[in-house]
């Protein structure tokens, strides 16, 4: 289907608006109003640079306070709306929002809000102007798409019909199954935002939190199934008030927005994409450093063993049972400390990992490799981070590991894996961050939650690859400043081990710093949880973190110090525990600020 996006979701002037979305790939534009009101083209050569960009003008919005009103009002609206459609006209837009009216001078009254409209579609016929009426969720009289229905089934006029909105139909709980007994001709537009569940007024939940589709709590994609069922034929166009894409790069903000718009065809049946292939494990984390005798000495402390090393990078394989650390060298001159850079996902078809990747927009990664060199495809995800599809050992598939000459046996350790990845995105990411993960490798998010920094919210969510989190999980993180410290910038790899208090008197044996916790947080613990004797006094000792949820999992935890923008965790689950120790997140900050 043709897809079109507002220009109020973008940042920047109308210019640079219309270039972000043709870039992007839109085929046609809402016109917001202020934004021509703050341009200095005048329409026609908006007309002409929007043509020039391959760009349709799908809708000019909005016209407020029309309907319902007294005569000596309605005869000002007349004479605003003349001015209006030949305005549109210099633009060559046919079709103009009309929201419903909030003015206190507004009655209620069906009759003569159709009476009214019907007068205004006369004034916009003659103009070629199409007029799309639209319930506002907090709108004085009408607030439902079927009320909005009503009126323009009742004014029966070929140049008045519906505009259909998501946020203002979910936002007030309205069924949109009835969209299916209004005629798809009389449905003018489809107007789509996603939004996450807030307990506050609809107009600041609209006007500040609306995002993307597949980015907020609302479903969206039924809602479009119901459109399409009446027989709508226009364009899926995007319409966003959000204070965060509103300061983003344009570009960025526009190529999610399509993304978003592909995952939602997908999802609502209409648009067939390459089915994801779900991630089943992690092959490997890589870490990129211009200095790695730190994070070497680290990794033998932890019971790591540099087992192989690239044929032609200065690229060293450490491993501990199960899980793998790649040290790149390779990256003096491009950064001075150590970081998170890359992670290898397990997947049972590489290939067709990177075809749905391709078909949700996300960028591939040109790869430095010679010619005995594996290749393997890789993606960046928002943050920059690649994102490497594997294949580990399966005869059938070239492996990444043969690119490696073993220098060395793995040491003897209890089980070991990688249990999960965090990354610190940066504050205008983040809801790509979890849509990108979403749709391009199909892991499902959990919930949002917010935890306690010393300086303020840090807002973090999960995705994992099934509803019982098995397979990779990658925790984003939003942290509440944008300052570049190793606290709460940093990213980490999380180990799985079967027995944390056995591995952590090996760390400290040999020589590994841990993240020391206060005193105070075993006290609250010995307040909260009943223990078996001498776990809460071994737990104090070695700097073990604890969490136990509602059905008696438990959680056990413990951090090393940061070594540049990178810290290890090592985690201990029993009893079906599914989540991330949330609950001492803000123990774990306070101790990595200090």
């Amino acid at each position: 289907m043709r897809k079109s996006i507002a220009t109020v979701c973008l940042s920047g002037t109308l210019t640079e608006k219309l270039t972000a979305a043709a870039r992007a790939g839109f085929d046609g534009v809402e016109i917001f109003e202020n934004d021509l009101l703050a341009s200095p083209l005048t329409p026609e050569e908006i007309a002409a640079r929007t043509a020039d960009l391959g760009l349709s003008i799908d809708l000019y919005q909005p016209m407020r306070d029309i309907e319902a009103v007294p005569e000596e009002d309605f005869a000002r609206n007349l004479r605003r709306a003349r001015h209006k459609f030949e305005l549109m006209r210099r633009l060559g837009a046919d079709t103009v929002l009309v929201c419903s009216s909030v003015s206190p001078r507004a009655v209620n009254d069906d009759s003569l809000a159709a009476e009214q409209l019907s007068r205004l579609a006369d004034l916009a016929r003659e103009s070629g102007v199409r007029v799309a009426y639209e319930a506002l969720a907090w709108g004085r009289h009408v607030s439902t798409y079927d009320h909005a229905w009503r009126i323009v089934e009742a004014a029966g006029h070929p140049a008045l019909g519906t505009c259909l909105d998501s946020f203002h139909i979910l936002s007030r709980g309205s069924d949109p199954k009835g969209i299916e007994d209004i005629p798809g001709e009389k449905i003018f537009f489809l107007q789509l935002a996603d939004a996450p569940r807030m307990a506050m007024d609809v107009l600041q939940w609209s006007r500040h939190h609306r995002c993307f589709p597949g980015q907020g709590g609302l479903d969206v994609a039924g809602l479009l199934r119901h459109v399409l069922n009446a027989g709508y034929a226009g364009p899926l166009s995007l319409e966003v008030f959000n204070d965060v894409f509103r300061q983003a790069d344009a570009g960025r903000t526009a190529l999610d927005g399509l993304r978003s718009l592909l995952a939602l065809e997908e999802t609502a049946g209409v648009l067939p994409l390459p089915a994801p292939v779900v991630p089943s494990g992690v092959a490997f984390a890589e870490l990129a450093t211009s200095d790695p005798e730190p994070v070497g000495a680290l990794l033998t402390a932890l019971g790591f063993t540099r087992t192989a090393r690239h044929h032609g990078k200065p690229v060293d394989l450490w491993a501990r049972d199960e899980a793998r650390v790649l040290v790149n060298a390779g990256a003096a001159g491009r950064r001075t400390d150590t970081a998170l850079a890359a992670v290898g996902l397990e997947t049972a078809d590489p290939e067709a990992s990177a075809r749905r990747a391709e078909a949700l927009l996300a960028p591939a990664l040109p790869k430095r490799r010679s010619a005995q060199d594996v290749p393997l495809k890789s993606i960046a995800a928002p943050d920059g981070t690649e994102v490497l599809f594997c294949a580990t050992g399966r005869p059938e598939l070239p492996s990444w590991t043969d690119d490696f000459a073993r220098t060395a046996d793995s040491a003897p350790a209890d089980r070991t894996a990688i249990d999960h990845l965090a990354f610190t995105q940066p504050w205008h990411h983040f809801d790509e961050a979890v849509l990108f993960h979403r749709t391009v490798l199909g892991l499902s998010p959990h919930d949002t939650v917010e935890l306690a920094d010393p300086y303020g919210l840090f807002r973090s969510r999960a995705l994992s690859a099934s509803a019982d989190a098995d397979g990779p999980r990658l925790v984003l993180n939003l942290a509440p400043s944008p300052e570049e410290d190793g606290g709460t910038r940093a990213r980490h790899v999380a180990f799985a081990v079967d027995d944390l208090v056995a591995a952590v008197r090996g760390f400290r044996a040999a020589g590994a710093r841990l993240l020391r916790i206060p005193a105070n947080y075993y006290d609250d613990l010995e307040a909260r949880f009943d223990f078996v004797e001498g776990e809460l006094e071994t737990f104090r000792e070695l700097g073990i973190l604890y969490d136990r949820d509602e059905q008696g999992g438990e959680f056990r935890h413990c951090y090393t110090e940061t070594v540049g923008q990178v810290f290890f965790e090592f985690v201990q689950r029993s009893g079906g525990y599914r989540g991330f120790g949330a609950a001492n997140a803000p123990v774990r900050l306070a101790a990595q600020r200090r």
